[in-house]
């Protein structure tokens, strides 16, 4: 996994509102990074990617014609033709619909770093800049909110009934980005406690070989959410 903190980003960023791409480029430029291209389609998306090789993109999830998903699927589509391209993808809502689509494995093999986040955490500008720099860097990370949403799903089925409870909220917090340390202060419990219980989602789940366990860990979760 590229450690890409504290280096410069070529950016390419897709967002149809206007006012708000001027301030997403002068948040990211603000903090050394250079935006490639910043447009309004996701068929200028798929131009700028192609023309910019960036190190990370960042695409709205609606935008025209139909204002639906196209992002989603545009960044789908980048994926599968650039494995590995680390993509954010800004929601105004908790869309699980969407994620699934993005987390569909015949669409999305799992490497490369994979962030979705409400646009309301581009407000928080030191949060949003930490975000695209872990998401850089190979990192996934789900917006809290919409974990949440996913969490309160009582009926997930499969794979994940073999968790125990205790288990399943490790690895939600997982999927919110949290490192052990973070997991450890957040349950009040000592970083061992987190290692066994990582330790345990790993020896259940059925992860493959290839790739950071952690995240396929989080992806199996999200799939199954």
């Amino acid at each position: 996994m590229p450690d890409m903190k504290g280096q410069r980003l070529r950016i390419v960023l897709a967002e149809d509102a206007p006012l708000l791409r001027a301030g997403i480029v002068t948040v990211l430029e603000s903090d050394g990074h250079q935006v490639c291209a910043a447009v309004g389609t996701a068929d200028e998306l798929r131009e700028a990617a192609r023309a910019h090789d960036p190190d990370v993109v960042i695409t709205d999830v609606r935008m025209p014609p139909t204002h639906t998903d196209e992002g989603v699927k545009m960044a789908i589509e980048l994926r599968r033709t650039t494995p590995g391209l680390p993509v954010v993808i800004l929601s105004q809502y908790t869309s699980v619909g969407s994620l699934h689509q993005l987390l569909d494995r015949n669409a999305d093999t799992g490497r490369g770093g994979l962030g979705y986040l409400l646009k309301d955490r581009v407000a928080h500008v030191r949060h949003f800049l930490g975000v695209v720099r872990e998401i850089a860097s190979g990192a996934t990370i789900i917006d809290p909110d919409i974990v949440v949403a996913l969490v309160g799903d009582s009926r997930r089925r499969g794979i994940l009934a073999t968790l125990t409870p205790r288990e399943e909220e490790v690895l939600g917090l997982m999927a919110q980005g949290l490192t052990n340390p973070q997991i450890a202060q957040r349950l009040v419990v000592s970083e061992a406690a987190v290692r066994k219980h990582v330790g345990g989602i790993f020896a259940k789940l059925p992860l493959s070989d290839d790739g950071d366990r952690r995240v396929l860990a989080v992806l199996a979760y999200l799939n199954e959410s």
